[in-house]
Order: C-alpha cells, then structure tokens, then sequence
C-alpha cells in the first residue's frame, strides 16, 4: 500500500483558490497581491514548445507555470524575487503535485542568468509591474506595491533579463499596458527581440484597450501580426465565450488561429 503524502499547509492569511481548469488549485493571501486576468491572458497567449525548457520571469505566487503545464509537458521553472510569494508558489506546485515539471527560484530575475547560463530556455513569459517608481498611487503594502511599480528592475532591465535567456529563435511573451508598446518594442529590438505579434485586449466593444500581449522571436527577422482583439465583457455585462473558454481550458490558447 502507497504511502500517502501529505499536502503542504496553508499558512495564517491564506486560502486555496480553483484556477478553474485541470483542477489546478492556487494558494493565495490577501496579504499580497493576487493574480489577475492579465496572467491568465498571457499564460493562453504564447506558443509553448512540446518540449525544452520554459522561464517564467516575475513569477509572482505561480499562476503562469500552473497554466502552462496544462499545455505542454516541457519543464517549467518560475523566477520570484519576493520570499513570500515564492514560497506560497513553491507549495501551490506541491499541491497540484507538478513538482516534476515546475520549479519555483528565489531570485532576482535581472541576475538569474548568472545560475543559468545565456541562451539556454526555448519560451520566456513575464507579467512585469506596469507602474514606473514615481507614477501612480503608492501602495503601503510592499508586496503589493513591488507588484505594481518598478522597484526591482525597469522595463528595459526586465526586458534585457528575457533575452540573456533566450536561444536564438526562442519567443518571449509579455502583457503589459498599451500605453507602454513603444517602449516595450523599443527594448525588444535594442536586445535583439524582434516583435512577431501583438493583441490587445478591450473591455467592451467600442472601449480603449486596457491591456497588451506581446510576443518577440530572438533574432527574429522584422514582420508584425496584429491579431483580433480580445473583448472581455459582451453586451450583456457578463464575460464574452471566448474568456469563459479560456478560464475554463476550453479554449487552449490565444495565438490567433495558429496551432500553440
């Protein structure tokens, strides 16, 4: 008779989340900043390889490798510099047992290269903070405000840490906020990520777009796609079919037609 493993605990503050799909459970804490749709878009956005290896960078409590090991069976490893939430990530893999596939680190990502070596991960994913140092509210929580700002590394920094990592022809996928492209596909190119393909997604019909999924090759040749947009709310108040699609794994990516 098997051994029976017991589950990793939850610590005070802490809850077990439903990500809704595979029956993947996340823990989560109202101590610290919680993901958000912009994270599960992205984690649906990029082409994962069938195989290799794949880098997370900005990991947060890991929702992304949680999503991405349901698309593939590559090995996954998940960069958080903050010790809290790099532990609740390092027990949600625990949880839903994917400690053969996923890796949680503890690092800064600006350095990790220094561990891994250059070149040597085939997809990089990152939900980067939005917010530059002196803009926007501060946030008393710092969890929550190294989330939101740029306190650990600017765009270009975060942006540069994804190519040191990248082979040649290896893709790194992003989400951000629009008011931010012209920036992002400038660091892009000046570390030799070429922009392949953009999609933005809108509130509602009619409404600006409020967030933006990039995907660069690493020494890819010039030649931007601009996919559909993706619209959250339909007329109805209520999520369009394909965002329930995606929530729920129905739908397993967001790659404009293509195969992932």
């Amino acid at each position: 008779m098997g051994v029976i493993q017991a589950q990793p605990p939850l610590r005070s503050g802490e809850r077990l989340d439903d990500l809704l799909t595979h029956q993947l459970r996340i823990i989560q804490s109202k101590q610290v900043f919680s993901f958000s749709m912009d994270a599960v878009l992205l984690a649906r956005f990029c082409k994962v390889p069938a195989k290799g290896r794949i880098l997370d960078l900005c990991s947060g409590n890991g929702v992304i490798p949680l999503l991405l090991s349901t698309r593939t069976k590559a090995r996954i490893t998940g960069v958080e510099l903050q010790e809290k939430l790099w532990d609740m990530a390092r027990r949600s893999v625990e949880w839903n047992k994917l400690q053969e596939q996923i890796e949680m680190v503890c690092a800064d990502v600006r350095d990790y290269y220094k561990t891994t070596g250059y070149g040597t991960f085939d997809l990089v994913t990152m939900n980067p903070p939005y917010m530059r140092p002196v803009t926007g509210e501060a946030n008393v929580n710092p969890h929550v405000a190294a989330a939101r700002h740029e306190l650990n590394g600017g765009l270009h920094e975060l942006i540069a840490a994804c190519a040191r990592h990248l082979k040649s022809g290896g893709k790194a996928s992003i989400v951000h906020r629009p008011g931010r492209l012209a920036d992002i596909m400038e660091a892009m190119r000046s570390v030799r990520l070429e922009p392949k393909r953009i999609r933005f997604v809108h509130p509602r019909v009619g409404e600006e777009a409020n967030m933006v999924l990039v995907e660069a090759t690493r020494d890819g040749k010039p030649d931007i796609r601009l996919l559909p947009p993706v619209i959250v709310y339909g007329e109805d108040g209520q999520y369009t079919k394909e965002l329930w699609d995606i929530y729920y794994g129905e739908q397993s990516s967001l790659t404009g037609g293509e195969n992932p």
